[in-house]
């Protein structure tokens, strides 16, 4: 598996491409604001995207999937049925505080934990990690040990739990439950923010202490 990605939008958000070099086919994982020139990239390194993937549907992870879908219109796109209200709902989606609310049409394919989202040789694990939002989920390769966390872990830190449907317990139990029991080289691809690992957060981050409420 072969991964680029670019920070899109005024809130920094990491926005990746994953795909198998042998067949030029791929996934675009959370379509941030403004992804022309991530599409341009796409385009010029000839990937073929098969599936676009939302870990969540706050509006700094969805803004550019109307326009994604324009551009790969028939890639289908993944997310968890727990956040299919916040698509067409601003104030859930946080887009409501922007000068222009999105609103985004339904995914085609709503998943769970466990499921599994396939191109070729691709193949990502849903992992349910809620807490940052109801239907927030992690996409783990097993094959390249890495894992894509959303905004529910990062380096030395865990997702906010004060907006809409958040909570801190929920967080702390999902990603103690679905990450923390990853391998500890498993590189952790977050959201926003630089790369860790399982390893590194099990030993340095403050929230997932023992003691930490």
């Amino acid at each position: 598996m072969k991964i680029f990605y670019m920070v899109l939008g005024p809130f920094m958000t990491n926005s990746y491409v994953i795909y198998d070099e042998n067949t030029m086919n791929g996934m675009w994982i959370d379509p941030s604001f403004s992804p022309a020139p991530l599409i341009r990239k796409i385009r010029d390194r000839g990937v073929h995207i098969r599936a676009i993937v939302l870990t969540h549907a706050h509006v700094d992870h969805m803004a550019g999937l109307n326009e994604g879908k324009k551009a790969f219109p028939e890639a289908p796109v993944y997310m968890s049925e727990k956040d299919r209200p916040a698509l067409r709902d601003p104030r859930l989606n946080l887009s409501c505080m922007m000068p222009e609310p999105v609103i985004c049409g339904e995914a085609d394919c709503y998943v769970g934990q466990g499921s599994h989202i396939k191109t070729d040789f691709l193949d990502l694990t849903v992992l349910e990690t809620p807490g940052h939002t109801p239907g927030g989920i992690s996409l783990y390769d097993a094959a390249d040990g890495v894992v894509f966390s959303g905004d529910a872990l990062f380096e030395s830190s865990v997702g906010r739990t004060d907006f809409p449907g958040g909570s801190m317990p929920v967080l702390i139990q999902g990603i103690k439950k679905q990450l923390l029991v990853l391998p500890d080289n498993t590189a952790v691809l977050p959201g926003h923010g630089e790369a860790t690992s399982i390893g590194r957060e099990k030993k340095d981050n403050p929230f997932l202490r023992e003691d930490f409420e």
